[in-house]
């Protein structure tokens, strides 16, 4: 069973830097920093940015630090999704990973360098900060993670 788990999680992982890598190149092609098109008003709009940090740019001074801290996270989603129970958390885990591994390959391969890339971002949240959609699918991720776990504990109890 878990061999077949795993690959859930990997082809979860595997779509999610496909869609994510997929539309910071449209982003690249279509968008500009200066700019900002509104979709819900004010709310949010598409506008392009590029983020040495973290969100909200937090870090943003050691770019190298998050980007070690991103693959060793990449590496333990890995060991997690050949450690997944049930598709859930199959699911669940491909989701971060997939997310994880698209921001990384911005860190990794985008400008100014080898691993200190600055992640492309083009979804404006107003005026609060801007992000990806690697950002919107691990924190879709780490919602559906919470109702399993808090799920799980109904059930036990």
């Amino acid at each position: 069973m878990r061999p077949r788990l795993f690959l859930l999680a990997f082809a979860v992982a595997v779509s999610a830097v496909l869609i994510d890598q997929g539309t910071k190149a449209l982003a690249l092609s279509r968008l500009s920093e200066q700019a900002r098109i509104p979709l819900l008003g004010d709310w949010l709009g598409l506008q392009l940015a590029f983020n040495p940090g973290t969100v909200m740019s937090l870090g943003s001074g050691s770019t190298w630090l998050i980007t070690l801290i991103a693959a060793a996270a990449s590496v333990g989603l890995l060991i997690a999704s050949a450690r997944a129970r049930t598709a859930g958390w199959a699911v669940v885990i491909g989701l971060i990973w997939g997310g994880a591994v698209g921001n990384l390959l911005d860190r990794l391969f985008a400008p100014p360098g080898f691993g200190v890339g600055h992640v492309t971002d083009f979804l404006a949240y107003g005026n609060l900060f801007i992000g990806n959609l690697a950002d919107v699918i691990i924190g879709i991720g780490v919602g559906l993670g919470l109702l399993l776990y808090l799920r799980q504990g109904k059930t036990r109890a």
